[in-house]
């Protein structure tokens, strides 16, 4: 939210709050206008106050800061949460698949596509992606 000083066709400057959301500019009141320099001025002061007394003194810095750590723990709360759930599945089938015997076959790939095979039942296709 921000005060715009807007120049008319007739040489009259509007003093506007302007809030700006989804990339469009939306004239939230209009303060006043004139053509002398010190109203212009007065009229942008009272239009600073009314944002203030409307929606108060926001930090644009403070802000980031606080989106910033929530995105951080938000990212690390789901990467763990997926690599539990990856890693219990694997820990689980890579015993069954051990015990099965066939851990006897030394390919690394087939090993692969059977737990992906069991813990994600996909297509042939959509299990070589996953």
């Amino acid at each position: 939210m921000f005060v715009r000083k807007k120049k008319n066709p007739s040489g009259i400057i509007s003093i506007q709050v302007i809030d700006k959301s989804s990339g469009k500019y939306k004239v939230v009141k209009t303060i006043g206008s004139s053509s002398d320099t010190e109203e212009i001025r007065d009229l942008y002061l009272k239009g600073k106050k009314w944002i203030s007394s409307h929606y108060g003194v926001q930090d644009i810095f403070i802000q980031h800061e606080k989106e910033k750590e929530e995105l951080q723990v938000i990212t690390s709360l789901l990467l763990n949460i997926e690599n539990i759930l990856l890693n219990g599945t694997q820990l689980i089938l890579n015993q069954v698949f051990n015990l099965i015997g066939f851990n006897a076959i030394k390919d690394e790939i087939f090993k692969h596509l059977v737990v992906s095979r069991i813990s994600q039942a996909l297509s042939k296709s959509a299990t070589i992606d996953w």
